[in-house]
């Protein structure tokens, strides 16, 4: 697939009519947390405060870490968690996981928190009506590295997952660790294997594997499964992906064990086979009760290349053995595994399957269900985020104008919308339609009058004659004549 050097970045599409409209928060690379409106105006930046990912809660309070682990230790360790009020002042800080002492690097306390975290009052950290996060008391849940060794998985030093429950005090109440339940997560002798001998390993600390990769972690919350009699999704209970392993899980808040699970095989039953292969996925979470698709799972199949198996030409270790160019958002009934809503490129109107990696982020990216039913998709790796109705169409676009200096991207790890009453700092801002460009017809200025001359001599083709600098036009085609 080629890209263009030069394309518009901000807001590119807004239909007020049709959108849930209010502010949004993500990450803006090295810059800090990012707080746009619907036109894409930047109306607040909490510089430094990073996002893995940022969280904005009622009263203008934005959750983040303010600093990175050298990654010739660790990996995607971040020294804290943070809670800043609006004017970048630190209310609510832990850090007291793991005292670290790298080589070189003064010694201090970590978090090493990851990729999530929820505050109590709110299951997964977005606007749902009635539900709140905390920002002044409640206990928050957090996904944190922890460094060890567990037989079953492989005889080298793990990067292993934990999900600990930190009280506001910052005492360590709970905590869960991925590899204890290793034989629940259901790998063959194939993915076994190569789990033994290669656990994904990363050359950060001399050497250890980042064998599952959870990059995904909510409480279920309220919920009418529950309700209705069934104890695997119990609202206590925790949902986690693990991005290497192609698994999706729920476990026992009161347990830890897996009591509900997707993959890390796709073609035991008629059920997956239908559903298709989730390959590094990102967001998997419950939508949460009073929203559309209540109680069922939302998943950000990014496709890619995960899991572990047999040996195949793409994949000659077993390693990274599932493979697929393109991304899917999945909404998926957790009781009949029916995929009961979904955006692939097929709902993107590209052409298959020779276009489908037009929608497709391999890495990152994430999905939340609005209360309108519309829904907020990150496609990640591009710096897009999109806001799509039930039905498919586009209503708001807005492409980060921000790259990273070291890693040369605009990537958006994960963003949120949340409702003007949240922000209470701000008046609510003017809502603009912005129409979508028509691209047939768009010229920068200049390449119109550049580009008239041998178009001309073509027979049956017309010379274009719309504004160079902004055409917003109909989707029809130019007479031939």
């Amino acid at each position: 697939m080629t890209y263009p050097s030069v394309y518009p970045t901000g807001a590119t599409v807004y239909n007020p009519e049709k959108c849930w409209s209010g502010y949004t928060i993500f990450q803006a690379r090295e810059l800090g947390a990012l707080l746009v409106d619907m036109n894409g105006t930047e109306l607040k930046l909490w510089k430094g405060l990073h996002g893995f990912p940022n969280k904005i809660f009622p009263g203008g309070y934005v959750l983040g870490h303010t600093g990175l682990r050298n990654n010739a230790f660790g990996m995607q360790d971040q020294f804290d968690l943070v809670q800043v009020d609006w004017d970048g002042n630190i209310v609510w800080k832990f850090d007291q996981y793991e005292f670290i002492e790298d080589p070189g690097e003064e010694p201090r306390w970590m978090a090493r928190q990851h990729h999530d975290y929820q505050r109590e009052g709110n299951p997964v950290g977005y606007y749902a009506p009635g539900m709140e996060p905390k920002v002044d008391s409640g206990n928050t849940l957090i996904l944190c590295h922890k460094n060890l060794k567990n037989e079953k998985v492989s005889d080298k030093v793990l990067l292993d997952d934990t999900i600990i429950e930190v009280d506001w005090e910052g005492n360590v109440i709970w905590e869960w660790t991925c590899s204890d339940h290793f034989d629940e997560y259901g790998f063959d002798e194939a993915a076994k294997n190569i789990l033994a001998r290669n656990p994904n390993m990363r050359a950060a600390g001399g050497g250890m594997g980042d064998w599952m990769h959870i990059n995904s972690m909510s409480v279920l919350g309220p919920n009418k499964w529950y309700d209705a009699g069934d104890e695997r999704f119990h609202p206590d209970n925790i949902i986690w992906d693990g991005r290497e392993t192609n698994i999706n899980a729920i476990i026992s808040k009161k347990t830890g064990k897996v009591v509900w699970k997707l993959g890390p095989n796709y073609d035991t039953s008629e059920e997956l086979k239908k559903m298709g292969w989730i390959i590094g996925q990102h967001h998997t979470h419950m939508i949460p009760k009073g929203l559309p698709g209540e109680g069922n799972i939302l998943i950000f199949d990014n496709g890619g290349w995960a899991g572990y198996g047999i040996p195949n030409p793409s994949a000659p270790t077993g390693a990274k053995n599932a493979l697929r160019d393109y991304s899917r958002v999945l909404e998926i009934d957790p009781v009949s595994l029916n995929v009961v809503w979904q955006y692939t490129p097929k709902e993107a109107g590209l052409v298959q399957p020779a276009d489908s990696n037009r929608f497709y982020s391999p890495f990152i990216s994430g999905a939340q269900r609005l209360p309108n039913g519309n829904t907020l998709i990150t496609e990640g790796s591009g710096g897009r985020i999109i806001e799509v109705t039930s039905d498919y169409e586009i209503v708001w676009e807005y492409v980060s104008p921000h790259w990273g200096k070291h890693m040369k991207m605009n990537m958006v790890y994960r963003a949120y919308r949340v409702p003007y009453e949240w922000i209470p700092q701000l008046e609510k801002p003017l809502e603009t339609p912005i129409v979508p460009l028509n691209v047939k017809t768009f010229r920068v200025p200049g390449a119109a009058a550049a580009g008239t001359k041998d178009v001309t001599n073509v027979p049956g083709v017309q010379p274009y004659q719309g504004s160079a600098a902004l055409c917003i036009a109909d989707d029809s085609e130019p007479e031939a004549k």
